[in-house]
């Protein structure tokens, strides 16, 4: 007996079976029961079964990605125009260039003939006495090789009598041609035989280190990019997943699509590992950039939308982006807008033009000082100004005068500074503004359904002065100076709200910038509904999620990323697009003030000229002029503890009608928010003697508020 242990014994019958069923039948996904003791349990499939070829086929073809027939800059007539634009001034650059060089080329070549003929000669002679051939023979009588010897000589031999055939042919044949067109041919024939002669030997006379010919545009330097490139730089970022899959043999990335000419750069795209996002190749950046041995400035990883995390596009530039030169703005020098249609602001990191429509928007420009932030406002505004029909209203609160091309040329309300009558000044026009809106709202709700279909204005209706709803556009930059201000930062914040969520559909365009993008800088109720983000660098997370919305870090668009270099360059989100990197157009002051000019013509000759570019100074604030806790205080007797704000604001209305007027409800606590009053709910009665809860103040709230702000008690 061995004492090798008994094996297990198997029924070939039921394992038979369990191997047939578990290769020739496969279920749907369900949860496996536990084998039972002693039996062999069948294994089972838990993948669905899949289709018919064809029908997987055609789900495939169905969903697939149709790559389109014709390049984005062949279908876009304006980048067409550009690269043929491109095409023809190269082309008539080079001419010209060796066209003014070409007697200079002539004298030089002239020059060099006669060593250029020498050198010919002598490489003839060399070639019929088979010079090239010495080394071996030579050799070979050093290693004492007879044989290899004979042999190469014999070689020679018979090179050098066909070769000396050939040139005794050629010299009979030369010198008869010349002689013969020397007797016979005309005078020009002859000239330009000679100069053609004289110039091949001066070409063939030239050094190779000081070339006749140079050469009339310098080309790009910049490599090709191939995948052995990109897969080194993907390998040197640190990246788990990446070096794991290149260590076993595999690229780490795959491409799902050639590397092509994308613009003025390449554009490889591909998946990355399971588990590697963009996000993590964004955050390396640097590191890419290195391992491209490119410029930081020409590397530009991007997610894909529409696709998975994993989707990479990587754009690596011939050019650093803030040093390409970009194409020149068709509104330069000429040119109007219709600012219900998309306007070029910049251009992306390919060099095509992105454009920006900026009626229906609200939008938000934050940045850390000298990045370009108030650069971008002045260009905004300045296409707005080329709408004769748009009033524009612009507050430059750093107070440096960067808005003065606009604002004294065309604004409707203009003031540069914070000095206490500047945020009173604008503070009497936000009212009057929200009293437009209102205004407005009343008008478009009584249009005609056909006339209006989608109770916003459009540009039809803007052209009908008999309306008024022009557009209107307020460029505020350092916004923070208003909402931060210790007296009407609230009023400031509850009025530009309005405007941000309700001003877009009447036409009211508000554009605040700002260098601190914080919650008390711009506020969440501002931020949240702006529709048109401009981030350009910014320092950290916060300022940057501020800008172009919640988690937009952690969705890899990252202004953090930009270098001080890229003044100018920022994150756009609008458009119904997705975060793109653009290039504003640079107009520096005397570029803005000549468009501005030019701006205003367009407003005098349609009649449109107003406000402050006119000359006109608005009415002082009715209101302002009267103390607004004084005037509550006496329409709340002292028998009155509270009273509804209804009730209040028709006091004061009769009180002073040309300051409170046009008041509503909403207006007086916005009014009295500084002041630190707030509205509760009061029990009043009805005019028809019936109880109700509305919103309303207290009088011991107002003498408080007086109090706190004299310094006394004496109100009390």
């Amino acid at each position: 007996m061995s004492d090798t242990p008994a094996a297990d014994v198997v029924e070939l019958g039921k394992a038979r079976s369990a191997r047939t069923a578990s290769d020739g039948e496969a279920t749907d996904r369900t949860e496996l029961s536990p084998a039972k003791s002693g039996e062999l349990s069948a294994r089972q499939l838990v993948d669905s079964p899949g289709d018919q070829p064809d029908q997987r086929f055609m789900d495939r073809v169905r969903g697939a990605k149709r790559r389109p027939v014709l390049p984005e800059w062949a279908k876009s007539k304006p980048e067409f125009a550009a690269a043929a634009g491109w095409t023809l001034g190269h082309i008539g650059h080079t001419a010209a260039y060796h066209s003014v060089r070409a007697p200079w080329y002539g004298l030089r070549l002239a020059a060099q003939a006669p060593r250029g003929a020498a050198r010919f000669i002598g490489g003839s002679l060399r070639w019929v006495a088979d010079r090239e051939g010495d080394p071996l023979r030579a050799a070979a009588a050093r290693r004492e090789d007879a044989g290899e010897y004979l042999k190469l000589s014999r070689q020679r031999d018979r090179r050098v009598r066909w070769r000396t055939v050939v040139c005794v042919v050629a010299a009979v044949i030369g010198a008869s041609s010349a002689l013969a067109m020397y007797v016979m041919a005309p005078g020009w024939l002859l000239a330009l035989s000679g100069a053609t002669v004289t110039l091949t030997m001066g070409w063939l006379g030239q050094s190779s280190d000081a070339p006749v010919i140079h050469r009339a545009v310098e080309v790009s330097k910049a490599p090709k990019l191939t995948s052995d490139i990109v897969l080194r730089a993907l390998g040197a970022l640190g990246i788990p997943a990446i070096n794991q899959a290149q260590s076993k043999g595999k690229d780490g990335f795959t491409f799902t699509a050639p590397i092509a000419r994308d613009g003025r750069g390449w554009r490889a795209e591909g998946d990355l590992p399971y588990g590697v996002t963009v996000t993590d190749v964004i955050d390396r950046r640097e590191k890419l950039a290195s391992g491209l041995r490119r410029p930081l400035g020409c590397v530009w990883p991007e997610a894909v939308g529409e696709e998975h995390t994993g989707r990479l596009v990587l754009w690596v530039g011939d050019q650093d982006m803030s040093k390409a030169k970009q194409p020149a703005w068709p509104l330069l020098k000429s040119g109007s807008v219709d600012l219900f249609k998309p306007v070029a602001f910049g251009t992306d990191p390919r060099g095509r033009w992105v454009e920006i429509t900026l009626m229906y928007i609200a939008g938000v420009i934050g940045a850390i000082p000298r990045m370009g932030k108030t650069f971008l406002l002045r260009l905004l505004l300045l296409i707005a100004a080329l709408d004769a029909r748009a009033e524009v209203h612009t507050y430059d609160l750093k107070g440096t005068g960067d808005l003065d091309p606009v604002g004294d040329r065309v604004s409707h309300r203009h003031r540069a500074g914070d000095d206490e009558e500047d945020i009173e000044y604008a503070l009497a026009d936000l009212r009057e503004l929200r009293q437009e809106l209102r205004r407005r709202t009343k008008v478009i709700r009584s249009l005609p359904r056909d006339v209006c279909p989608e109770s916003k204005v459009t540009t039809e209706l803007a052209s009908k002065p008999s309306l008024r709803l022009h557009p209107i556009v307020i460029g505020v930059d350092e916004c923070q100076v208003w909402f931060e201000h210790d007296k009407h930062g609230a009023e400031f914040e509850e009025i530009c709200t309005d405007l941000v969520k309700r001003g877009p559909a009447t036409g009211i365009v508000l554009l605040l910038a700002t260098q601190r993008p914080d919650a008390k800088a711009l506020p969440t109720g501002i931020s949240a509904n702006a529709s048109a983000r401009f981030c350009l660098k910014v320092m950290g997370q916060l300022e940057n999620d501020m800008v172009l919305g919640t988690s937009a870090y952690k969705r890899g668009v990252r202004a953090t990323m930009f270098s001080w270099a890229d003044k100018g360059i920022h994150y756009f989100v609008g458009e119904g697009a997705d975060a793109r990197i653009v290039q504003a157009v640079f107009a520096d002051a005397v570029a803005a003030d000549t468009i501005a000019l030019r701006a205003r013509k367009l407003r005098q000759d349609a009649g449109l000229l107003s406000g402050h570019a006119f000359g006109e100074e608005p009415e002082p604030d009715a209101a302002a002029s009267f103390d607004l806790l004084a005037d509550v205080l006496a329409v709340l007797p002292t028998e009155e503890p509270k009273a509804w704000n209804e009730t209040i604001v028709a006091r004061l209305a009769e009180l002073r009608p040309d300051a409170y007027g046009e008041w509503s409800a909403e207006q007086v606590t916005a009014a009295l928010k500084p002041y630190g009053v707030k509205t509760g709910q009061v029990w009043g009665t009805t005019e028809d003697g019936k109880g109700a809860n509305r919103r309303g103040i207290k009088r011991a709230d107002i003498l408080k508020a007086i109090t706190e702000r004299d310094g006394n008690s004496e109100a009390a």
